[in-house]
């Protein structure tokens, strides 16, 4: 069971501008301020990943994503699916505002944004006061990892702090859909 000290911890590791691992409805999830850009270029170097795919955020509410949407190009009807899709399990690209770093765009005008039901993220984006980096806890090209034991195996000497837990058993990752186009770009 995670302890109120877990993610007093999580969220301390974040401020600093280090990375954390944490469980989301279907995989492990690597973590960490979606501002701080040393920190999102470390955890880009962990993944080995490109950094010109992006990263997505996830929050549990859609207040504290508002500032990284370029709202004046997102209509009533877009916002409404919005909140229709992240009602389900639903990762969606909007169109990023200028306080998205350009490494967690990455080549696009898009940021990626989950509304997440998961209690671990909700606690700890709750205590941080705002989203938090949400990429799969895999070496780019790789099986995401699903438990604390193998994140803690492959991420142990990487990831500052891994949050113990459980996912919601989900068996794929979100769906990310283009807000604007609505094209599945990950099914």
């Amino acid at each position: 069971m995670t302890r109120a000290a877990d993610y007093d911890r999580a969220v301390s590791v974040l401020l600093q501008g280090g990375i954390i691992a944490y469980p989301t409805e279907s995989v492990f999830g690597l973590g960490c301020d979606p501002d701080n850009g040393v920190a999102l270029r470390r955890l880009i170097d962990i993944k080995k990943r490109s950094e010109k795919k992006g990263m997505l955020i996830v929050c549990h509410d859609f207040d504290l994503v508002k500032r990284y949407i370029n709202q004046n190009l997102v209509d009533e009807e877009e916002l409404k699916f919005a909140f229709s899709c992240w009602e389900g399990f639903c990762t969606l690209a909007v169109p990023a505002s200028e306080a998205v770093h350009p490494l967690l765009r990455g080549d696009f005008p898009t940021v990626a944004v989950r509304i997440s039901r998961h209690p671990a993220v909700a606690e700890i984006c709750g205590r941080f006061k705002k989203p938090v980096v949400s990429t799969s806890a895999n070496l780019s090209g790789r099986e995401p990892l699903r438990t604390y034991a193998d994140t803690e195996s492959v991420f142990g000497r990487t990831a500052d702090f891994i949050l113990d837990g459980q996912t919601l058993g989900y068996e794929r990752p979100s769906r990310i859909i283009d807000l604007r186009t609505r094209k599945i770009l990950r099914d």
